[in-house]
């Protein structure tokens, strides 16, 4: 009777080994293929001596320290490379512009002067918006340019202008910041809206102290900076710790501050499995382990880690200029200190898939957990 059971646990055993449940891949089946080449014949097979250049299917690269630099020199996938404008240092006066609304007042020692009746000293003139030519109009002077002046160099010469027909005159004038003299924070801070540029050399750091600072639930703000038909970008992080990069603002910008939306994904034998945002502006394959909570303990295989990464087919190189296949996956070995290391200073990119794979010895761990198993219903049995 025992040895029927034995019979019967052991075909039930060698049925396990092919059907044991896992909950990620073995890198042997992930990489089975991986020496496939296209030949020179247009044929696919195994690997002959040069053919290996050409990878059929997916190239294989080892990340560590002899091959960093390489990698780092081929084409970054996965996102928009947008310029910045650097600072440049401007007078810290304030100008007058198109759009500004100008209020104007004089007094006058004259008794029924031009601009004064029978005891008035006081003249208030209607607020006027300056034009389109960067001119206001003057009752008895006419048009008098005062864009691109500070307004007390605008006070100034309407005064002059005006002392020509009411000697006497005093003039006070007075200006409201127009469309061409403000900026607009449209988002990422605790106050958005629309603000005047106080002078020329208003800065962005200016602005978002101004707007209540940066919204502390972004994760690695983004800034994009809109002026005219050119979109700029740049990061909070990088604004902070470069004061050339807090660029002077001009009249009409529109600034944006949002969530990096740069991701990649975990999945296999990692702490958790799911898509993961960019938490700074550059990730290496060691922050992403820390980031999705490191390797499931009991299933994954630290010398098996992968990143699967597509490249663009004008990415292509066979000189090792660029990586040999659009499809590549990087191997990652963080049992040796070459492999630690190097995970330290390999970058990852957005859209990259991190894939932990299982250890080989789950499976032999399950055989033989099923063979105490087995035998001991059977000792059971034969007991009775």
């Amino acid at each position: 009777m025992q040895a029927k059971f034995l019979i019967i646990g052991l075909s039930l055993l060698l049925a396990a080994c092919g059907t044991t449940p896992r909950g990620a891949g073995l890198e042997r089946e992930i990489l089975a293929g991986q020496d496939q080449v296209i030949r020179a014949d247009g044929t696919t097979g195994a690997a002959q001596g040069n053919d290996a250049e050409v990878p059929a299917d997916f190239a294989v690269e080892v990340v560590s320290r002899s091959n960093l630099a390489k990698y780092a020199s081929w084409p970054a996938v996965g996102e928009t490379s947008r310029g910045w404008i650097n600072r440049v240092d401007q007078p810290n006066t304030r100008v007058l512009a198109v759009g500004d609304t100008v209020n104007i007042a004089m007094w006058s020692t004259e008794d029924n002067g031009l601009l004064s009746g029978q005891g008035q000293r006081l003249i208030n003139m209607p607020p006027q918006q300056i034009s389109s030519t960067g001119e206001l109009f003057l009752p008895y002077i006419g048009q008098i340019k005062v864009s691109g002046l500070s307004p007390e160099l605008a006070r100034e010469a309407v005064q002059t202008a005006y002392t020509k027909v009411s000697p006497s005159v005093q003039v006070q004038l007075a200006a409201s910041e127009g469309r061409s003299n403000t900026a607009s924070l449209l988002s990422g801070v605790n106050k958005p809206g629309t603000y005047p540029l106080l002078d020329q050399d208003f800065t962005l750091l200016d602005l978002i102290a101004a707007a209540g600072g940066i919204d502390q639930k972004l994760v690695n703000p983004q800034i994009r900076l809109q002026r005219g038909n050119t979109t700029y970008a740049t990061s909070v992080d990088r604004l902070m710790n470069d004061t050339a990069l807090n660029t002077t603002l001009q009249g009409g910008d529109r600034i944006f501050i949002e969530d990096d939306e740069r991701t990649y994904l975990a999945l296999g034998a990692t702490g958790t499995q799911s898509p993961h945002r960019f938490n700074k502006d550059r990730i290496t394959a060691l922050d992403a382990m820390s980031q999705i909570g490191g390797l499931e303990p009991t299933r994954a295989n630290a010398q098996g880690i992968l990143i699967l990464r597509t490249y663009p087919d004008s990415a292509v190189r066979r000189d090792g200029t660029g990586p040999r296949h659009v499809r590549t996956i990087f191997t990652i070995n963080l049992t040796t200190a070459d492999g630690l290391f190097s995970a330290g200073q390999f970058q990852i990119r957005s859209g990259d898939v991190i894939y932990a794979t299982e250890s080989p010895t789950i499976v032999t761990r399950s055989i033989l957990g099923m063979t105490a198993l087995l035998f001991g219903v059977a000792n059971q049995t034969n007991n009775f």
